[in-house]
């Protein structure tokens, strides 16, 4: 599997893969067809190029060993050193695509594996979701934070979640099963979970405050 490496202007999202639960290889052609910017984090290269795909950035503090650091070299890849202890390895990847000029991102292999990485790379996304818009994808979701007005097409009866990052006030949605009107989200106590969408349409999130994830 590889991707062609064309000249990209930047607007079409970037691909950044963490070193999470592996995806379907369905789902990795997918999103390597239009060609992206592929942003490899430390851990993950090696299982990345058993893959065959094409990377042009490798990103980390670099614990991984110097026989993969040659490898990269031998094949083009730009190193990217990384070691503040600070900041996770995927918040330093938000920060580097930030400062290359993208928009949008995708994130692949953020899940699974260690649960505590996992909440912590969802929720520590919300930081960076004014300047960089985030989806983490796998075989079975899509997650991602939305602006404080937000609408979607989407099928009927396509479960939707809406998870607040904290708290969420004034929270209201049109075309669901179970619609919120100026509601407050905080976790632990309420979200809205497994939601419906109700006829093929427009879903309208609106609210006031806050960060709130969007899970389809």
């Amino acid at each position: 599997m590889s991707s062609h490496h064309i000249v990209r202007d930047n607007q079409e999202a970037a691909l950044l893969i963490a070193d999470g639960e592996a995806c379907s290889i369905a789902l990795m052609e997918e999103l390597l067809e239009w060609s992206p910017f592929v942003l490899v984090l430390d851990g993950a290269l090696a299982r990345v190029l058993e893959w065959n795909i094409r990377v042009d950035v490798w990103l980390g503090d670099f614990d991984s060993g110097e026989a993969l650091t040659e490898r990269a070299q031998a094949l083009g890849i730009e190193r990217v050193h990384t070691p503040d202890q600070d900041f996770t390895d995927l918040q330093k990847g938000f920060e580097y695509l930030i400062g290359r000029g993208f928009h949008s991102v995708h994130v692949l292999w953020g899940g699974g594996k260690r649960i505590d990485h996992y909440f912590n790379n969802i929720f520590t996304a919300a930081a960076w979701s004014e300047r960089l818009n985030i989806a983490f994808i796998d075989d079975y979701s899509r997650a991602f934070y939305i602006p404080k007005t937000f609408k979607k097409w989407v099928p009927k009866g396509t479960h939707i979640s809406l998870l607040p990052c904290g708290r969420c006030e004034g929270v209201s949605t049109k075309n669901l099963v179970w619609n919120l009107q100026g509601e407050t989200l905080e976790l632990p106590h309420k979200t809205s979970s497994s939601n419906r969408v109700e006829e093929d349409g427009w879903v309208e999130v609106d609210f006031e405050s806050g960060y709130l994830l969007w899970v389809e």
